[in-house]
């Protein structure tokens, strides 16, 4: 079974800056790898993803402020948050972009002054 662990989230003010960690427990490097996020009551959606070859996507609403990368060697996918605003605000949740597995307990992001 494959496991997913996410940290690096906690409380910011608007305008700062975090770094989101992905570990995989498998070997990821052939894999495009996505970080999503939810809010209460909402669906999680897409972030950012980042595929075998270094490709990245991004959502509108991230473009400019955050940035994927991975570290094949390590099994772990990054997210850096720079510029947060409140609406920020979601637990975020790594992920296989096209093969989805179990999800893991995601990481709190919280931006409020």
């Amino acid at each position: 079974q494959v496991h997913l662990a996410e940290s690096g989230g906690g409380l910011v003010e608007p305008g700062g800056s975090l770094r989101l960690s992905c570990k995989a427990s498998i070997d990821i490097w052939r894999n495009a790898m996505a970080w999503y996020r939810q809010t209460p009551g909402n669906q999680r959606e897409l972030v950012a993803a980042i595929t075998g070859g270094d490709s990245t996507h991004y959502e509108d609403f991230v473009k400019g402020r955050f940035t994927v990368s991975r570290d094949n060697a390590e099994n772990t996918v990054y997210l850096q948050m720079n510029d947060l605003k409140p609406e920020d605000t979601a637990v975020y949740y790594c992920n296989f972009w096209l093969s989805p597995v179990d999800w893991g307990q995601g990481t709190q992001v919280t931006v409020s002054s």
